[in-house]
């Protein structure tokens, strides 16, 4: 769960907005109990409303924007996925002093998954391919650029400042060294030179629901749009230990390129998390610092299995 304020210009959001708006806006649901949801969610409140229903609220304009890009493309995207996605229930406007559209959603039951704590791992990884894929396989035209879609070198500033910063954060213990060398090599590899794809584009642990270890469901999608393949790869390393990590590659059927690419892009997010969340969103932090020790560990890993070139 947050703590403190996450962003500049939150708008502050409680359960007695949320009473307000209901009843403003869906006087058939105004009664129903109204709970703060713990989450660790950067970008939004989530409440429950009676057993069956969420209320998601940006805290940010950029949130407002996601609740739009859900309206809009999920209800065409729930039929061709394997797993239940959010279905928008009531879309909300601005009142009682709240400023951006917001929405109601029906509940989806499960939990987030842990990193350490996987009841069944590689069948999760294999849920996750299956995911991944079928979002690839989507064809819906008209389809918006992916957050974080575009070519790796795009991010390759805010990384580098993200490294810089940690370097004046001992306490956190990053070998901001290595993490340059993979982020460099994650530069010299080879870009997506196929058509973009569909990507749901931020598969955090958060965002994932699962029931008995399995997958049940995949929420907030507002990141989605198409860009490279690359983008969808996070859970191995946020999330899967190594040999269900090589599962999931192994289901989709990853090269090396797009691998490295998706390795980079991993890092990179927790890299610009890390600072940012430190003392401000627990969840992302924990999370971040998970991925920064794995990526950096497989890649010290595959350097120790390179061989050395002859002598001559």
């Amino acid at each position: 769960m947050s703590t403190g304020h996450m962003h500049p210009a939150m708008h502050p959001v409680d359960e007695d907005l949320v009473r307000r708006l209901i009843a403003g806006q869906f006087p058939r649901w105004a009664g129903l109990a109204v709970e703060r949801f713990p989450s660790g969610g950067t970008v939004n409140a989530m409440y429950r409303l009676g057993d069956d229903m969420v209320v998601r609220l940006p805290l940010v304009a950029g949130g407002a924007d996601a609740v739009s890009h859900e309206r809009r493309w999920l209800p065409s995207l729930a039929p061709l996925l394997p797993t239940p996605v959010p279905e928008v229930l009531g879309a909300g406007r601005p009142a009682e002093g709240y400023p951006w559209p917001w929405a109601v959603y029906r509940w989806l039951p499960g939990v987030n998954p842990e990193v350490g704590a996987l009841g069944q791992p590689v069948l999760l990884a294999g849920d996750l391919a299956g995911f991944v894929a079928a979002m690839r396989s989507v064809t819906l035209p008209g389809a918006p650029q992916a957050h974080r879609g575009g070519p790796v070198a795009s991010l390759d500033a805010a990384t580098r400042a993200a490294i810089e910063e940690l370097r004046g954060i001992p306490q956190e213990g990053v070998d901001c060294d290595a993490a340059t060398a993979v982020w460099e090599e994650t530069l010299r590899a080879p870009g997506w030179d196929g058509p973009p794809v569909w990507l749901h584009a931020d598969l955090m642990p958060g965002n994932l629901l699962v029931d008995g270890g399995r997958l049940v469901s995949v929420i907030d999608f507002g990141c989605l749009g198409v860009g490279d393949p690359a983008c969808d790869l996070f859970p191995a390393w946020n999330l899967l230990p190594a040999d269900a990590r090589e599962v999931f590659r192994a289901a989709l059927g990853v090269d090396d390129a797009t691998w490295i690419r998706g390795r980079g892009r991993t890092l990179s997010q927790a890299l610009i998390a890390l600072p940012y969340y430190r003392t401000t969103n627990p969840a992302m932090a924990h999370n971040a610092r998970h991925v920064i020790r794995t990526v950096l560990g497989e890649a010290e890993a595959g350097c120790r299995r390179s061989p050395t070139p002859a002598s001559r």
